[in-house]
């Protein structure tokens, strides 16, 4: 239903709308209440994960552990990365109906995108739980020895068969962003990864009375904690309050409408998502660790060194991509906002202020990326000897810290890149452009990271971790410029992700009769 004022009484704040009038000032005002707390709940999941790799570190003094971590951690968010793809363009949808005073439209999309998020785990990740001993046996895994096999096989097994809550949380978190409710997101998620911590430091190392498990310990904490993710914006979506005033338990069945829609849009966002995942996944797995062998073959040394070699390489991978979190993750949380922003103003009509929104999410991006630049390159020894536990050998740790520290200056390069493609790919799909970002993107990828990477491995042996890490800078900056020339050409402008009749099984909207949005 139309809330009685029209569109412009939409605004989820208790301060009054922000209208065309308010300038700069009340885009900025707008853009920020939405972003700071996605930043906070990005921030938070930064933190947690930092914390959950330090405990990881300190497991014993191989550098075997955190190797193992990462590489089971991202191949298992490449087997959740389509979905999770398709359910983010559940906030461009809950906003734009948000914006075009159909914001009840909203609930039917959330249970859509956890029912795509279910039938996406019991096809494809259930099976692969079972299946990773086979896909680990495989001989591209080689690179990081036996001891690194086994320990991710573990981790694996238990993180995709826990994926599931994952999988349903995102479309309910991407629900509370799409209108402008991103306090909800940040309070669970911040209870969850505090959570997950405390889960971890009990199994790890076996406090208060529970088993010592090590590394599976780690795997099943992080599944604890997700279900404190999913289950608390669950109970709040399902309460009184947006039941009263959106209809939220009615709108449970399976929709074809909202399916097709999610399908639609969501589709080419999946894919991007999981070129983008496979490809790093190749790059940190594969790539990295095999570049370090062929450094050290090279230069003569024997295959027992050469695996060695492997091993701090994947490990220096990891801690460097832990610290690129630290940016990355944040400005996620800038283009969750600058994607509802720009969707709510699609929805109005107004593409107008949906380029101020989306400009000014860009600069807020660039900034803050740019900064961590600065820091990465300043401190990226420091850093690096972080993660490196006190009883590792002092050739080892030397030789983790000179590989990390390569590996920060190349992240500190391509930063400001990497904020652009970020923030102008949320705003294009807050618009409903996701085709030609999505095919873009993938053809990029596997062009840069895997191309060339692979290339200067065999062209370029002495080059070390720094032939892999030159393709992956140059996807990245690619990547801006091309998602920038789309943007400038302006098709998004004429993008529309709202419908003007009725969505089948939805409520009907005088059975909705609560207040207005802009009263919750």
């Amino acid at each position: 239903m139309d809330a009685p004022g029209g569109v412009e009484t939409q605004s989820m704040s208790s301060e009054r709308p922000i209208t065309a009038d308010d300038g700069d000032r009340g885009a900025l005002r707008e853009l920020l209440a939405i972003a700071a707390p996605s930043v906070v709940t990005m921030s938070s999941y930064t933190v947690m994960q930092f914390v959950d790799k330090l405990m990881v570190s300190r497991i014993g003094p191989e550098p075997i552990y955190v190797a193992a971590q990462g590489n089971a951690g991202i191949v298992t968010w490449t087997l959740m990365t389509f979905s999770v793809g398709v359910a983010g363009v559940v906030n461009s949808f809950v906003s734009q109906n948000l914006g075009a005073g159909k914001p009840e439209r909203g609930a039917a999309y959330a249970w859509n995108g956890m029912f795509l998020g279910l039938a996406w785990w019991l096809a494809i990740m259930l099976p692969a739980a079972l299946l990773i001993p086979c896909f680990y046996g495989l001989d591209m895994f080689d690179q990081a020895g036996d001891a690194v096999r086994v320990l991710q096989t573990e981790y694996a097994q238990i993180a995709i068969a826990g994926g599931v809550f994952t999988l349903m949380a995102k479309p309910m978190h991407n629900y509370f962003f799409g209108m402008h409710k991103p306090v909800v997101v940040a309070v669970c998620v911040i209870l969850g990864n505090a959570v997950n911590v405390f889960a971890n430091w009990v199994l790890i190392f076996g406090h208060l009375g529970a088993p010592e498990m090590g590394l599976s310990g780690a795997a099943l904490g992080t599944v604890i904690g997700t279900v404190f993710e999913f289950a608390l914006p669950l109970v709040i979506f399902l309460g009184v309050k947006y039941n009263t005033l959106y209809g939220t338990r009615g709108a449970w069945r399976p929709n074809k409408v909202c399916i097709k829609d999610l399908l639609r849009i969501g589709w080419p966002a999946g894919v991007m998502f999981v070129n983008d995942l496979i490809c790093w996944a190749i790059l940190m797995v594969v790539l990295i660790p095999g570049a370090g062998k062929a450094r050290a073959l090279a230069q003569g040394l024997g295959e027992e060194a050469a695996e060695a070699s492997a091993t701090i390489a994947n490990s220096a991978g990891y801690i460097a991509l832990q610290f690129m979190h630290l940016s990355f993750m944040p400005a996620v949380g800038i283009s969750i906002a600058t994607q509802a922003v720009v969707g709510k103003a699609i929805g109005q009509g107004r593409t107008d202020r949906a380029h101020e929104r989306a400009m000014l999410g860009l600069k807020l991006g660039m900034v803050y990326m740019g900064v961590c630049a600065i820091v990465f390159f300043v401190f990226r020894e420091e850093g690096i000897a972080v993660f490196v536990d006190e009883s590792t050998s002092p050739e080892d740790r030397a030789e983790l810290i000179r590989v990390g520290a390569v590996l920060m200056i190349g992240a500190a390069v391509f930063q400001v890149f990497d904020a652009v493609a970020i923030v102008l790919s949320a705003a294009l799909r807050g618009a409903g452009d996701t085709v030609w970002p999505g095919v873009a993107a993938s053809v990029l990828s596997w062009s840069c990271v895997v191309g060339v990477g692979y290339l200067l491995i065999e062209v370029a042996p002495g080059l070390g971790v720094i032939g892999p890490w030159i393709g992956a800078s140059g996807f990245i900056v690619l990547l801006a410029i091309v998602l920038w020339l789309r943007y400038a050409g302006g098709k998004w402008r004429t993008m529309k992700l709202t419908h003007d009749d009725p969505i089948h099984n939805l409520p009907p909207d005088e059975n909705i009769p609560g207040p207005g949005p802009e009263q919750l």
